[in-house]
């Protein structure tokens, strides 16, 4: 972390996914919505303040970028949170899912509880703004991945559509398949604990898979 916890607590309940800890106060499903509102405002201060001549549109469409769930989960990964969350390790959806994204907004929350808004606004700058989010090279990504499949499709004289094929429980927790089809033919399957989640993984291996990257 770079610096000394206060409230140790709130460190642990922001690395407890819901798997092990099933009451709100145990659980970093609450610390989860804090932290995502507290980078959110960190972010656009920092775009704000880096983009003095740019518009609306583009300092929310850069916001978008650098704070998208596939995205923060990538980051959480690289600070090495899966090695120190608390989850059900017996899970093998929970192993592959984005929840260690999430662990990452609860870990901002507790800093923010823990240290304030200032110090939390110099830890996200330092931690994972500057050697996670190389800013420039965000300008050039296209935002929405499913838009790149769509405009190869139209292009090309191509259907592309998205797919349930499967909707289970597990553990208690609805899991879904969704696969991305070319005219019918599937050329890529992903699974997440909701469509959206698991369609925009579908997408980005389709993409991957055909070359479009």
């Amino acid at each position: 972390m770079g610096f000394i916890p206060g409230n140790i607590d709130l460190y642990k309940i922001a690395l407890s996914h819901r798997s092990i800890k099933e009451f709100s106060e145990e659980n970093n499903e609450r610390l989860e919505f804090l932290g995502d509102a507290v980078l959110s405002s960190i972010i656009a201060h920092y775009l704000f303040k880096k983009y003095p001549y740019k518009d609306e549109g583009f300092l929310t469409e850069m916001r978008s970028k650098m704070v998208n769930r596939q995205k923060l989960n990538e980051i959480a990964l690289k600070m090495g949170l899966k090695k120190i969350s608390l989850y059900n390790k017996n899970d093998h959806a929970l192993k592959i899912s984005q929840i260690f994204g999430n662990t990452l907004e609860a870990l901002i929350g507790a800093v923010f509880l823990d240290k304030g808004y200032n110090k939390t606004q110099k830890w996200v700058e330092n931690y994972i703004i500057l050697p996670h989010l190389f800013i420039n090279d965000l300008e050039n990504i296209e935002i929405n991945i499913k838009n790149k499949l769509y405009g190869w499709a139209s292009k090309n004289g191509k259907s592309v559509e998205f797919a349930t094929l499967n909707e289970s429980v597990d553990k208690g927790r609805r899991l879904f398949t969704i696969a991305a089809t070319v005219d019918g033919q599937i050329i890529a399957q992903a699974k997440g604990f909701n469509k959206k989640d698991a369609s925009h993984l579908a997408a980005q291996m389709a993409v991957e898979k055909l070359g479009l990257t």
